[in-house]
């Protein structure tokens, strides 16, 4: 039977996995309690939150948000420690990646990654490092979609230059990507 102390951190940790984008699990074994704190440091500048958990509760926090999974529950022995990524999950696993890097003799080492109901493992975590960040993927969208276009008005140009048709498009297309720019700033801005 839970006592109340662990029932509140079990419904803390279930409401803090709800708020969540994602969930990166590692192993902080052998980290001080000052590299804790910068690593926290670090990650809230991802909007990412960093406890140390205890397995069973985790287990018992998700049991009915995330799937059971083996793999999952395997990777869930030893001191575990999740980093709850409130927005981009890839600028996320980057931040810890970063940290690991910058830190080379650090004993953190990422276990795995949960994505919606979804478990990777440390493979999974070091593929989605290596992924575009949203705003760079937002970049080459807008710059695919320009492309095409701008080719088309430039094509324009050199048949008839001059033609007031091409300022008119020109004029579109600048405005059709300020549009997405805005929507993209205050989508960011709304969190």
């Amino acid at each position: 039977m839970p006592t109340p102390q662990k029932e509140e951190i079990i419904a803390s940790i279930t409401e803090e996995v709800s708020n969540s984008k994602a969930l990166i699990l590692a192993d902080y074994r052998g980290l001080t309690v000052s590299q804790i704190s910068e690593l926290r440091v670090k990650l809230r500048e991802s909007d990412t939150t960093f406890t140390v958990v205890k397995n069973t509760l985790f287990k018992r926090a998700t049991a009915d948000l995330i799937p059971a999974d083996p793999q999952l529950d395997e990777t869930l022995n030893g001191p575990t420690a999740i980093g709850f990524a409130h927005k981009d999950p890839v600028e996320t696993a980057k931040a810890f990646q970063k940290y690991i890097e910058e830190n080379r003799n650090t004993p953190l080492k990422l276990k795995g990654l949960v994505i919606g109901t979804r478990f990777y493992d440390a493979t999974g975590v070091e593929r989605l490092t290596k992924a575009p960040s949203r705003e760079e993927s937002v970049a080459r969208i807008l710059g695919s979609l320009q492309s095409p276009i701008a080719n088309f008005v430039s094509t324009l140009d050199n048949l008839n230059p001059g033609v007031r048709l091409t300022r008119s498009l020109q004029n579109v297309l600048g405005n059709f990507v300020n549009t997405l720019d805005n929507i993209r700033i205050q989508k960011e801005q709304a969190g």
